[in-house]
């Protein structure tokens, strides 16, 4: 970072000082829709995808792709006015942790090419958080949550989504390497009564994805009323080295752990209260695979735990009760080099963490999250923090099965690549907005190149936190405010926490499909900054581009991806 660059970081960071946390609407034009057809006939509306001819909506179509932006950036309070976080009280332990059901899918060779389909059907339904009081819920395949989805390395997949809500939606499929087209986005839109089949063959290391519902303005409600899942990726076949003997018995000695907080009331419904800080809702409930104070039957001398954060705001800082010392295997896109020695991990919204701790026979240990490291945060803004509660509480039997010891070295990871060679790019993230820009669903922020070199400085310039998401890749967190990243963040990425006032440096390649056509997007995944509008987009396109989309690229400065040279 060159000096110039510093001084204008330093200035950003003292306006923030005064900074409310609102995102401000932007003026000018939308640019034009184009129709996208539905894979199903019932489709209520067209899909649309972003253009970048300078065509003015419809009001209709305005209101609809411009409402969450717009309209809910005022709600966010200002930094004086925030609430503290809602009190997570005790809750009796003792119901059994349930496993979401795996669901390995069915291989079709009928096109000669084995495709193997999974069916997901988003619905309504409802869920018991608190014993004879049901709640209104939303779930895959059920009434909350969804299978645990599992494919391998190499295989051709196709997910039918078939949507019996009563509300469009989509499917997301977080951390996965695939073309845009089937990513799930906010432009994939599945009308109530349709269906849309994605597809794409997985070419990416094993690793914890996990998928979920995008309407842009929407995805905070759809979530947090359950709409979450993880989807596994395996190795072709199995490795020859050390990762092959960590536990991998599903629902044995492989643990799912979707962990989300709810805000209940009185009658033991979820509410949404974005307006109570600067960072949206906060629970008052902590659930584990959708249950409230869960028991963990321990059969075997190790357990691995996949643990996924699917709250819309809270950190957690995961550790054990009696403060054990367990080891980290992986993050967000696979396995770390080797099993990394930890009192505690902290995972913001969307990130995921694999661990294995061992247990002796007959004894219990609570699994509880600690008070985070929130870093130079405002004290107004501690969210999730200052408090401590229960998550899970593991009950090992009085005989277990051995398990094999922890390998010394788990993967080979792949370098980053060389940033020498990069493109860079800049964006600053304050309030509701990312370069000075709120989420225009037909705006492209900016052109990349398949499969090219990127180097993303990203700022936080605000007193509270956000973090950082990029769809269709993994990265590298280069470093911190020019110093080595912790290492649990040092193996490959799709989500990042951004602490206040400080600098992320991080380096990827481009996902490798060209198309101009469907875009992807980056955002913070506080549910509620990302509903009201902290996203941009970006497409993949090769020199074949049309005009006006490869413009985008040239003049990035005045949107949301600005480039600079290294």
């Amino acid at each position: 970072m060159g000096p110039l660059e510093e001084q204008d970081l330093d200035s950003r960071r003292t306006v923030a000082e005064h900074d409310d946390g609102r995102g401000l609407p932007d003026d000018g034009r939308l640019g034009g829709l184009v129709q996208i057809r539905c894979h199903k006939a019932q489709c209520s509306r067209p899909l649309t995808r972003p253009t970048l001819e300078g065509v003015p909506l419809s009001r209709r179509h305005f209101l609809r792709a411009s409402a969450a932006a717009v309209v809910l950036a005022p709600l966010a309070p200002s930094l004086a006015a925030c609430a503290a976080p809602e009190d997570v009280p005790k809750v009796e332990f003792g119901a059994k942790l349930p496993v979401p059901p795996l669901d390995a899918g069915t291989v079709d060779s009928a096109g000669g090419s084995p495709v193997r389909t999974f069916h997901l059907a988003p619905q309504a339904g409802t869920h018991e958080f608190v014993a004879g009081k049901a709640a209104d819920t939303m779930g895959y395949n059920g009434a909350y949550l969804g299978p645990t989805l599992r494919a391998s390395r190499g295989e051709k997949v196709r997910v039918v989504v078939e949507n019996r809500l009563t509300e469009e939606t989509t499917v997301h499929f977080h951390g996965v390497q695939l073309p845009a087209a089937a990513d799930g986005g906010p432009h994939a839109m599945i009308a109530a009564g349709a269906t849309a089949s994605p597809e794409w063959t997985f070419d990416q290391p094993a690793a914890t994805l996990w998928y979920h519902p995008h309407p842009h303005g929407n995805t905070e409600k759809q979530v947090g009323l359950g709409l979450a899942g993880l989807f596994l990726v395996d190795e072709a076949a199995p490795p020859s080295w050390g990762a092959a003997t960590l536990p991998h018995e599903y629902g044995v000695d492989d643990i799912p752990l979707i962990v989300q907080d709810r805000r209940l009331d009185s009658s033991g419904r979820i509410t949404f209260d974005p307006s109570g800080n600067s960072i949206g809702t906060l629970g008052n409930s902590i659930a584990a695979n959708g249950v409230l104070g869960a028991v963990l039957p321990v059969t075997t001398q190790r357990v691995r735990l996949r643990i996924l954060n699917a709250s819309a705001g809270r950190w957690f800082r995961f550790g054990f009760a009696d403060h054990r010392r367990f080891h980290m295997v992986a993050s967000d896109g696979g396995l770390l080099a080797a099993p990394l020695e930890l009192d505690a991990v902290q995972l913001s919204p969307a990130e995921r963490a694999e661990i294995v701790v061992e247990m002796a026979p007959g004894e219990s240990v609570m699994l509880k999250s600690f008070a985070p490291d929130l870093g130079r945060v405002n004290p107004a803004d501690a969210f999730g923090g200052g408090r401590e509660f229960d998550v899970v509480r593991l009950d090992a039997a009085t005989t277990l099965t051995p398990s094999a010891a922890l390998p010394a070295a788990l993967a080979e990871l792949a370098a980053p690549p060389d940033t020498r060679v990069a493109t860079s790019r800049s964006f600053t993230f304050s309030g509701r907005q990312i370069n000075g820009k709120t989420m225009d669903m037909n705006r492209i922020d900016f052109t990349a190149a398949p499969g090219g070199a990127e180097v993303w400085y990203v700022d936080n310039v605000n007193a509270f936190q956000h973090n950082l998401h990029i769809h269709g890749v993994q990265f590298r967190l280069l470093d911190i405010d020019g110093a080595a990243p912790p290492p649990e963040r040092a193996g490959w990425k799709d989500t990042i926490p951004l602490m206040p006032r400080e600098r992320n440096r991080l380096a990827f390649r481009m996902p490798r499909y060209a198309d101009s056509q469907y875009p992807y997007m980056f955002h913070c995944h506080l549910l509620t900054h990302e509903d009201q509008g902290m996203m941009g987009q970006f497409v993949v396109a090769d020199g074949s581009a049309p005009a006006a989309a490869a413009g985008a690229a040239g003049s990035a400065g005045a949107g949301t991806g600005s480039q600079h040279a290294h």
